[in-house]
């Protein structure tokens, strides 16, 4: 805890952003942070609630021990802080960015819509780690003689690795793309997340001895049986990246892309990396309409704002969440609300219990519009309640569904889950094949990076005991 009376005389307070008309200028990071005595005031309010369900499963996977670096804040022991906070987070600075803080829905405060600034607190703790130079290699003091493939450098892979080489084993990544980080690279927005945050712990990694492999999509560019042939085992953590179908005619004018094409090239100039073709997808003077409602939905509207859309509309067939929940009948848990992320207060216009029926298109096979409708409860089109949107870009944000199949999850012949997800259970992460593991949204379906860091770090404990008999990583 913090400060024993600080929730009673200390506000609540978050950071704010560059107003919209600065931000929209760059692709950057447009966050303004707390100064440190404001984040240690922050700290201080969390209070001593008997039952933390700010941690755990209600509200943050890793378990990170938020009451404890609260209070090393409010002491002023931040090297202390950064320890602790490590000691459950790999990748702190990540969560810090782009986890929606299910902590602070559980925070015991949040029964007053007040809880403490959790997330606040954890980035800028992070953020001092790296700059104060506390966060270095850790290499093993001896190496184990045992081999693992990791494949895919998301998040879950990421942890894994580095889990598993602190424990002495030669660790090698292989990646599709041509640097580490999956969709945190790729996906997420640079104003989000800036991508040194992912270079300095590959750097990290690497001193610590994890081998990258880049530009390896295993299954295409080599067998998965090599990998198999090669290393005692083999940990998938590909990431789910099949995209939902829209269900409607239309996606195949001119104009009409998925979210992730749309997001990763955007993303790939910003780095200065080749497209892989000539014309980009730009919303720049066009009139767009964004079809989800998710936080891959907003990532879309935001880099379409800055691209110099005209106008971006967001259809979300779900209704309208009221603006407060029921607290008694929601708490600890996510609660269903109206919420309102960075990129739509930009100015997107929101449509909600909206049905998308059918993508417009003229004869030259562009899109030119979007026929929608009113959808009721059990999401079918309400009479006489259709109405048109002109749209000269159409993004397709509504998820995805499941793992790629094609290509390495083709060869190796394992087990699905009823989604379609590689099956391994959550105590071992053992996939139906031997030696072959599974962690992250590959497993589980499209989930938080929180809850990949958890998968990767739990699957590095379940590899290292099978290796050797025993571990010491924690899960």
């Amino acid at each position: 805890m913090g400060k024993v009376t600080g929730f009673l005389e200390i506000e609540r307070e978050e950071p704010r952003y560059e107003p919209a008309s600065d931000r929209l200028r760059h692709f950057g990071e447009f966050t303004i942070p707390l100064s440190e005595g404001r984040v240690v005031d922050q700290a201080a309010r969390c209070m001593d609630c008997g039952i933390p369900y700010c941690h755990g499963d209600h509200g943050c996977p890793v378990d990170n021990q938020i009451p404890d670096w609260n209070d090393l804040v409010y002491q002023g022991n931040w090297e202390e802080a950064a320890r602790n906070l490590h000691s459950t987070n790999n990748f702190p600075e990540f969560t810090g960015r782009i986890c929606p803080a299910p902590c602070e829905e559980a925070c015991t405060l949040n029964l007053e819509d007040i809880p403490v600034a959790i997330k606040t607190v954890e980035q800028s703790i992070a953020d001092r780690a790296i700059r104060s130079g506390w966060v270095k290699p850790q290499p093993p003091e001896h190496t184990t003689g045992k081999s693992v493939a990791v494949v895919g450098s998301g998040p879950a892979g990421l942890a894994a690795a580095q889990q598993l080489a602190r424990a002495g084993h030669d660790v090698h990544v292989y990646e599709r793309e041509p640097k580490a980080g999956g969709l945190m690279r790729y996906g997420i927005p640079d104003f989000k997340m800036e991508k040194h945050h992912i270079t300095f712990r590959v750097e990290q990694m690497q001193a610590e001895g994890v081998t990258f492999h880049y530009n390896e999509n295993i299954g295409v560019t080599r067998p998965l049986s090599e990998l198999q042939e090669k290393h005692d085992a083999v940990l998938l953590c590909g990431g789910a990246e099949h995209p939902r179908d829209v269900g409607c005619e239309g996606t195949h004018f001119a104009g009409v892309h998925y979210a992730m094409p749309y997001l990763v090239q955007q993303n790939r100039l910003n780095e200065g990396e080749s497209i892989g073709f000539e014309q980009p997808i730009s919303a720049a003077g066009r009139h767009v309409v964004v079809i989800g409602g998710g936080d891959t939905a907003s990532d879309c509207i935001g880099t379409a704002f800055r691209q110099g859309a005209i106008s971006v509309t967001q259809l979300d067939i779900r209704p309208e969440p009221p603006v407060k929940e029921d607290k008694l009948s929601t708490w600890p848990n996510w609660a269903v609300k109206l919420r309102t992320s960075s990129s739509q207060a930009e100015g997107v216009e929101r449509q909600f219990s909206a049905g998308t029926l059918e993508i417009i298109g003229n004869a030259k096979g562009h899109v030119t519009g979007v026929q929608c409708a009113r959808v009721d409860l059990k999401r079918q089109p309400i009479p006489g309640s259709q109405f048109m949107l002109k749209a000269e870009l159409v993004l397709m944000a509504i998820g995805f569904a499941r793992p790629v199949h094609e290509g390495m999850l083709a060869e190796l012949g394992a087990d699905y889950d009823k989604r379609g997800n590689l099956f391994a259970d959550t105590l071992s992460y053992k996939t139906s094949v031997p030696g072959v593991y599974s962690a992250g949204d590959m497993r589980r379906g499209q989930s938080l990076v929180v809850w990949a860091i958890r998968e990767g770090r739990q699957a590095a404990r379940s590899i290292d005991f099978d290796l050797m008999g025993a571990t010491n990583l924690p899960r």
